[in-house]
């Protein structure tokens, strides 16, 4: 097998000639046919990211064939096309992960490879109308998205949604399950073209968050909102409790642009509203999501997809953000 393998922080990934993994219990070895590049990996080549061990196989995406089984009821999978959830030892709490949660790719091999040693509880059949290099693009960012959206939000249709940051892998999901959903969505940016991306995609109107009013703009176009779905938090912040409908929701999966420095609590009480955290998500969750992108036929974006010898390049393209959806990688030998 080939792999791309972290030796070392702020260093490029080598691709290493490795031994071809075989099964063992209920583990099945599946042959990627592709993996997608999330914002961890690249948090994690930059060390900002806890536990870090070396060598370490990236990737917490992928798509591919079982190839190899042992033993039963594992040996049924022999064959079939799969995605992977990448939520590993979610814990028996529906609510939060437990202490043992891991995610996959890191400090687990990850699908930065041709094959990967996966349990077969986290199988999951590919979804037929994906190829896949839609299907990889799919389970982290899917699954944080239909967390945040449904399980944490508890979105509606007809509910007016606000996502901040469009062009990443969750917040483009995050779009089109609350479009298919029925919900009336706005996105902001500070990219012209990812806001017009995103109208294409179904947005209704979007916002450049470095606009001197921007918020005003969108009350008087939009009106206030529902529920918000942020990864950014920051001094950005103070403006998503100003849109807030009375009685809205506000729900984080990320920090990228730290914590607010201000959080102007009077508003969070006198307009009643609900700041909520989320995370990737629970098996449930994963298991609804498919649900959800199969009864809709969702097709995540895939903005562009290079050979796995490739990926530098592809954490190099993550690095500034100009992407809009899921950098994937090819990862066929």
């Amino acid at each position: 097998m080939k792999a791309a393998v972290l030796t070392q922080l702020n260093a490029p990934l080598t691709l290493e000639q490795r031994e071809d993994l075989a099964p063992s219990g209920d583990s099945v070895v599946v042959q990627l046919h592709a993996a997608a590049l999330n914002r961890r990996d690249f948090w994690i080549t930059q060390g900002m990211y806890p536990g870090i061990q070396f060598p370490a196989i990236l990737g917490s995406d992928g798509a591919g064939v079982v190839s190899k089984a042992s033993d039963s009821p594992a040996a049924s999978w022999m064959g079939r096309e799969v995605i992977i959830n990448p939520g590993w030892k979610w814990g028996n709490d529906p609510r939060a992960q437990g202490s043992a949660f891991e995610i996959l790719g890191m400090p687990i091999d990850g699908t930065f490879a041709t094959e990967i040693l996966v349990p077969a509880e986290y199988l999951h059949e590919k979804p037929s109308h994906l190829n896949y290099t839609e299907a990889a693009a799919l389970p982290l960012a899917g699954l944080t998205a239909y967390r945040a959206l449904f399980t944490q939000g508890k979105l509606q249709p007809g509910e007016k949604v606000l996502i901040s940051g469009i062009g990443g892998g969750v917040a483009t999901l995050a779009l089109q399950f609350a479009c298919a959903a029925g919900a009336d969505v706005i996105v902001t940016s500070s990219s012209a073209e990812k806001i017009a991306s995103a109208i294409r995609y179904g947005a209704q109107y979007g916002y450049n968050y470095n606009g001197t009013d921007w918020v005003g703009e969108a009350t008087t176009e939009f009106g206030l909102v529902d529920l918000i779905i942020d990864s950014a938090g920051g001094v950005g912040y103070r403006s998503l409790l100003d849109l807030a409908a009375p009685g809205g929701r506000i729900v984080n999966y990320g920090a990228t642009a730290g914590p607010p420095p201000k959080l102007d609590l009077f508003k969070v009480f006198w307009k009643q509203l609900h700041l909520i955290g989320s995370t990737m998500g629970s098996p449930s969750d994963f298991s609804e999501m498919l649900h959800f992108v199969n009864e809709h036929k969702i097709k995540p974006i895939v903005d562009e997809t290079l050979p796995l010898n490739a990926v530098n390049e592809a954490l190099e393209k993550m690095r500034h953000s100009t992407q809009f959806g899921k950098i994937t990688l090819d990862c066929r030998d």
